[in-house]
């Protein structure tokens, strides 16, 4: 019978893991960041996978690191190698049929979008686990193992869902509504803001024909779910976004004074990256979301 030769013995996989960033990176430390670890850690990987080989990798220079002309011809297949390992072990996980839809979202849809849907959606899905992740950029990346992402997005690709563009208008806890009669009471009103979404008021205030109002007073905060907390509090108005503040619109706790809205540019968006398999369940899933998806004034 055939004997077939023994398989190459090989160095330890974290010493080719720590070489295969360090390479594709640049940088000891950067890879030292992606890895999780300690740039003197990526060093004496390198140091054990070169003891290993019999062979320089790296040229120590005054600034930096410089791979060797071995070193430079190896690293794309050892590149090609790690992608394929990845993929397999995540189209592998993805063929558990009981795993969990792995979800990565912005924080403030995660808190206050998706939150208040996850009862119902487990309801309809009876034994479905969800892992989120909140995230401030979308996924894009080969490694990044998730079914679905949920992120505002001024142009959706070709191949994301979008849910429709959001709209902004003031909103406050319904003791101060009775003091808001016009855009201009909002002059002796607090103005709350989300720092990234800064110009919102001044959006807003134009629109209104209240342009004369400042619009940079009052506190900013650095999620929108804590300026919503304070305008839930009573301390003060803020620029609602139709899809975050929707629940609280229906259960009477914040009050939209005004009728006019602006378009905001954005649009809630279903994103759907492409590493490994998707959850077995995922159009499903996303159908639901989406029947549920209503970013009307009110609608949740």
């Amino acid at each position: 019978m055939p004997v077939r030769p023994p398989r190459p013995h090989l160095p330890p996989l974290n010493a080719l893991r720590a070489f295969e960033a360090a390479a594709r990176l640049g940088s000891f430390s950067r890879a030292a960041d992606e890895i999780g670890v300690t740039q003197g850690a990526i060093a004496q990987q390198v140091r054990h996978l070169e003891a290993f080989l019999g062979l320089t990798l790296f040229r120590r220079l005054p600034q930096g690191v410089a791979l060797t002309e071995a070193a430079q011809e190896a690293r794309p297949r050892l590149s090609a190698a790690f992608d394929a390992l990845a993929l397999t072990v995540q189209d592998l996980k993805a063929s558990h049929a009981g795993r969990a839809l792995a979800i990565a979202a912005l924080p403030c849809i995660a808190q206050l979008w998706l939150s208040p849907r996850l009862p119902a959606l487990q309801q309809a899905f009876p034994g479905l686990a969800i892992s989120i992740s909140a995230m401030e950029d979308p996924p894009t990346g080969r490694y990044d193992n998730f079914d679905l992402a949920l992120f505002y997005l001024a142009r959706p690709p070709a191949d994301a869902l979008a849910l429709g563009e959001d709209r902004l208008f003031p909103v406050c806890a319904p003791a101060l509504a009775h003091k808001l009669r016009t855009p201009a009471d909002l002059a002796g009103q607090t103005l709350l803001h989300d720092a990234v979404w800064r110009d919102d008021w001044a959006r807003w205030l134009r629109h209104a024909g209240a342009g004369d109002i400042d619009p940079g007073r009052g506190p900013s905060y650095s999620l929108y779910a804590l300026a919503l907390d304070a305008a839930l509090g009573g301390a003060g108005v803020l620029i609602g976004r139709g899809s975050l503040i929707a629940p609280n619109l229906a259960d009477g706790r914040l009050v939209a004074p005004f009728t006019d809205e602006l378009p905001s540019g954005d649009r809630l968006t279903m994103l759907f990256p492409p590493a490994g398999k998707p959850h077995p369940r995922r159009a499903e899933i996303v159908a639901w979301l989406e029947a549920s998806g209503s970013t009307k004034k009110g609608g949740s």
